[in-house]
C-alpha cells in the first residue's frame, strides 16, 4: 500500500466485453470506498489483441512495470478469435502474466448462488461450494510457444517440478485450512493421472509429503476422468481440488458450468508476491457493445482480490468488504435477477445497478 493507505490497483480491461465488465467492478469497489475506510487508486493500462494490432505486442513494457508496482491486478478479458500470433496461437496476456510474475496457483471457485440455475438435479437444495486450484505455470502449458511441429508429427512437453509443486500444495493446504476455519469442510483432493504417467505419480508423491505437514486436513486422491464424472453427478461432495495446469483448465470450465456458466465464475492467479484477478469468461465479441455482458464474474473477482489483500496485509476489514460484495450478489440473484444467458432480460446495466443498490 502507498503512504496514503490507498491500494494501488492495475486495471487491464482488455478486449471485447472486457471493458464492459470491468467498469461495473470498479463502480462496486468505489461504492465499497464510501462504506468503509478503504481507498483505491486505479491505473488503467493497455493489454490484449487490440494492443497487439496497434503495436505488435500483447502488452507494452509500461503495463508490465505497472503490474509490478501495483498492490494487485484486475484483468478483464483478453484476446480476439480473429487476431493471432504468426504461429496461430491466441493473444493471451492473462497467460503471459502468469509466467512473468510466477503466478503458480490458479484459484477457480465454483459456488452456486441462490436463484441461479444449475444443470445438476438437486443442486439448488444441496448447494455447490468448491474450489479448483490449477497449477498455472507448468504442466502442459510449460510448452507454450516451445512445441515442435514437423510434417509428420507435433510434440509438446509436460513439465512438473518439485519446487513449484511444493509451493502449490502448501498454498492448497493453507486454503483448505482457511475454509475449514470458516465452517466449510476444508478437505483437499489431489486430481491427477498417476496410474498412467510417471509425472503425475511424482506430482502425487509430493502432495502426500505435504499432507504429512497438514494432518488436520482430510485428503483424497482422484483420477481426473473419475473426478470429472463425479462432478457432474454429485458436485456437493467436493471442497478443494488441486491439479496440473491443463487438467485445471478443463475441470474449472466444468465446475463453472455447474454454477450457471462462465459469466458467474470468478478467478485468481496467485504467486508468492503478485496476483491477478479476472473472470473465467472470454471476450465474447459477438455481444460486444450490446449491453448484454454479465459482469458478475468480474465483480466477484474483485471480491476475491479484497480477500487476498486482506490475507496478505493482515487486514480483516478488507476481507469483510469482499464478503459484503458476495452478499450483495447473493441478494440480487435470490431476488430474481436473471441475466440474458439464463433467458432473462437483465443486461450489464441492470446487474450493476442491482448490486450497487444491494450494497
Amino acid at each position: 500500500m502507498s503512504a496514503n493507505n490507498a491500494f494501488h490497483i492495475a486495471v487491464l480491461a482488455g478486449d471485447g466485453i472486457g471493458p464492459e465488465v470491468m467498469a461495473p467492478a470498479l463502480e462496486v469497489l468505489r461504492k465499497i470506498e464510501t462504506r468503509s475506510g478503504l481507498r483505491f487508486r486505479f491505473t488503467e493500462a493497455a493489454a490484449g489483441a487490440n494492443n497487439y494490432l496497434a503495436t505488435g505486442k500483447s502488452m507494452p513494457d509500461s503495463t508490465i512495470k505497472l503490474c509490478e508496482e501495483a498492490d494487485a491486478i484486475l484483468l478483464g478479458a483478453c484476446g480476439l478469435p480473429s487476431v493471432r500470433y504468426p504461429d496461430n496461437t491466441e493473444i493471451a496476456p492473462q497467460i503471459e502474466l502468469r509466467f512473468i510474475f510466477d503466478l503458480y496457483a490458479g484459484v477457480r471457485p465454483a459456488r452456486l448462488i441462490p436463484g441461479v440455475p444449475s444443470p445438476i438435479v438437486g443442486a439448488d437444495k444441496r448447494g455447490i461450494d468448491l474450489v479448483v486450484i490449477r497449477e498455472s505455470t507448468e504442466g502442459l502449458f510449460a510448452s507454450m510457444g516451445k512445441g515442435i511441429v514437423t510434417h509428420e508429427d507435433a510434440r509438446e512437453t509436460l513439465v512438473i517440478t518439485r519446487k513449484t509443486s511444493e509451493r502449490l500444495f502448501e498454498f492448497s493446504f493453507r486454503l483448505a485450512e482457511r475454509r475449514k476455519a470458516r465452517g466449510k469442510p476444508g478437505s483437499l483432493a489431489c486430481v491427477d493421472k498417476a496410474n498412467v504417467f510417471k509425472a503425475f505419480a511424482f506430482f502425487r508423491r509430493i502432495f502426500d509429503e505435504a499432507a504429512q505437514r497438514h494432518p488436520d486436513v482430510n485428503t483424497d486422491h482422484l483420477y481426473v476422468d473419475a473426478c470429472s464424472a463425479m462432478l457432474v453427478k454429485r458436485p456437493w461432495d467436493f471442497d478443494v481440488m488441486v491439479m496440473e495446469n491443463m487438467f485445471g483448465d478443463i475441470v474449472s470450465d466444468i465446475t463453472a458450468s455447474l454454477i450457471g456458466g462462465l459469466g458467474m465464475a470468478p478467478s485468481a492467479d496467485i504467486g508468492d508476491k503478485y496476483a491477478v484477478f479476472q473472470p473465467c469468461h472470454g471476450t465474447a465479441p459477438d455481444i460486444m457493445g450490446q449491453g448484454k455482458a454479465n459482469p458478475t464474474g468480474m465483480i466477484l473477482s474483485a471480491a476475491m482480490m479484497l480477500d487476498w489483500l486482506a490475507d496478505k496485509h493482515g487486514l480483516e476489514g478488507v476481507a469483510e468488504a469482499g464478503d459484503q460484495i458476495e452478499r450483495a450478489v447473493d441478494q440480487v440473484y435470490a431476488g430474481g435477477l436473471k441475466p440474458m444467458e439464463f433467458g432473462g432480460s437483465n443486461g450489464t446495466a441492470d446487474i450493476t445497478k442491482a448490486v450497487l443498490g444491494a450494497l
